[in-house]
């Protein structure tokens, strides 16, 4: 009963996100018959449509348990079936090397960050948020810090707000960048998944670039979001709370992450037939445009409106630090 119940909850949300994601697919089609090419892909649209869709006429609370499953639940099904289109020979001959750039990467932009907003007269626990938003995986890590850090819902919401807005707004400046700066699709992969704020985002920012800058970006990507637990823990002991707090093991590690790795082991060492993987690959790629219109649902555009000047002018500046260190990498390892 109470399953039969759930599944009645979840309906009106996920008819919106499929209607979405079939339109975007639509749309991405007749852009491919009129123009030749695809210069769009349909992970954008859904975005763009789902934005578009809560920003003129918001989202009914009938609707949220639906499009909160998809951006979460669907969108992390889709990554463990991702996994299966990698194998261990994607990293290259980076390695060791380019998991060890991730890590300072994270960790010289959660110092750099949290010294701008100081700087710009934030307060320690707003910087804080605004640092680990920005330098490990958006949202997820904010809600995972406030709590950490005693930071006030105020505090929160503000740096919620813009981080989502922002990220989406990236996602659409990143192709250029990759074309601007003749990247290969390796280069712009790693840089994706250095820079962009969240797992969905970077799915859509690496599209436009090929198989390989997704699956290179969403690897380097989930790399980021594992320094989650280190750093949460770190944040407990600073604050001399290690005893109160208890990170779960499953925030620290998401299962989706365990999956992901299980997918690319058994590609590796040939345990998944070739006959399946194509429709592996399907099934991932319209998952994510579900969890694509889910994501555009889920941010207003207006919400920005509150937040204040010095909040969006340090996650701004916080941006451009992460983007200067993802460069860096890209020259190291050249």
């Amino acid at each position: 009963m109470f399953f039969k119940a759930h599944l009645k909850s979840l309906f009106p949300g996920l008819f919106l996100t499929t209607a979405i994601a079939l339109i975007a697919k639509l749309v991405e089609q007749a852009e491919r018959s009129l123009l030749g090419h695809g210069w769009i892909e349909s992970l954008v649209f859904a975005i763009l449509l789902g934005v578009v869709v809560r920003s003129v006429f918001g989202l009914a609370k009938p609707f949220h348990d639906g499009v909160r499953f998809c951006g979460k639940t669907v969108l992390e099904i889709a990554i463990v079936f991702l996994g299966a289109s990698i194998s261990a020979q994607a990293l290259g001959q980076e390695g060791f090397g380019l998991i060890a750039a991730i890590v300072l990467v994270v960790c010289a932009s959660l110092f750099l960050s949290f010294h701008i907003g100081r700087a710009l007269g934030l307060s320690k626990h707003l910087s804080m948020l605004v640092a680990c938003g920005n330098s490990i995986c958006g949202n997820s890590a904010i809600a995972a810090t406030a709590p950490v850090i005693s930071a006030k819902s105020d505090d929160v919401a503000a740096s919620i707000a813009f981080t989502a807005v922002l990220g989406v707004l990236f996602v659409f400046a990143l192709p250029l960048v990759h074309v601007g700066l003749g990247l290969s699709a390796a280069q712009y992969g790693i840089f994706s998944g250095l820079t962009v704020y969240a797992v969905p985002q970077v799915l859509a920012a690496t599209a436009p670039a090929g198989a390989l800058a997704v699956q290179i970006g969403t690897l380097v990507k989930l790399i980021r979001v594992l320094m989650l637990g280190p750093v949460i823990f770190t944040l407990a002991l600073m604050g001399g709370r290690k005893r109160e707090v208890r990170l779960p093991l499953a925030q620290m590690v998401p299962w989706f992450i365990v999956g992901f790795v299980a997918m690319m082991a058994a590609r590796s060492f040939g345990l998944i037939p070739e006959i399946a993987l194509e429709p592996m690959r399907t099934i991932s790629s319209f998952l994510t445009i579900l969890a694509m219109a889910a994501l555009g649902l889920s941010v207003d555009i207006r919400s920005v409106m509150h937040v204040g000047g010095r909040v969006i002018v340090a996650a701004l500046l916080s941006l451009l630090v992460l983007c200067a260190l993802g460069f860096l990498v890209l020259v190291i390892l050249a």
